[in-house]
């Protein structure tokens, strides 16, 4: 049940998301202020090479203050098409063109504060295919089993969120037994 905007005001514009502050008005009539991060959306891909592995991707996320490594994912351009954003962030970030994309899900990641919807992929029958990667993405490529990356999410090296969602989800549309 939608709730009651009495007003909205955008107090920060970036280059990736904004900050907007809302009065909502609460069933009980109680007036709420609602901090929240206004982002376009994104897509998370689960590529399978052809021997069944899992490719993933190292980098440096500044917030984290270290490099994680995470499943390929990429913000939607305005207008965009998730299957679209899905296509190109696959040839940016792993340098292959998948011949097959499934929807598997798509989830909110923080709809505590943020608009943020995420679109995740199955991508499959990978050919090489390359588009430039953004100015500030230094990444290298890692690939693992399905079994290894579901310990290295166990144990606790794995810690992106949008990474462990992809891989449970795909983890039960192929049957891998994800343990």
């Amino acid at each position: 049940m939608a709730k009651k905007i009495l007003s909205s005001e955008t107090v920060f514009q970036g280059k990736v998301f904004d900050v907007r502050v809302d009065q909502v008005e609460l069933e009980a009539g109680h007036v709420a202020r609602v901090d929240l991060v206004v982002f376009s959306g994104a897509v998370t891909l689960v590529p399978i090479d052809d021997h069944g592995d899992l490719v993933l991707v190292r980098q440096y996320r500044h917030p984290a203050g270290e490099e994680l490594i995470e499943f390929p994912a990429g913000t939607l351009e305005p207008g965009e098409e998730p299957q679209a954003c899905a296509l190109r962030e696959c040839q940016e970030e792993i340098g292959m063109r998948p011949g097959k994309l499934t929807s598997l899900a798509e989830i909110y990641l923080a709809p505590g504060y943020s608009t943020e919807r995420n679109h995740i992929f199955l991508a499959t029958d990978l050919t090489p295919s390359t588009l430039p990667q953004d100015e500030d993405e230094e990444i290298s490529l890692v690939t693992y089993s399905p079994q290894a990356l579901g310990r290295q999410i166990s144990d606790g090296r794995i810690r992106d969120a949008k990474t462990i969602a992809a891989y449970y989800l795909a983890a039960t549309y192929l049957s891998w037994g994800a343990s």
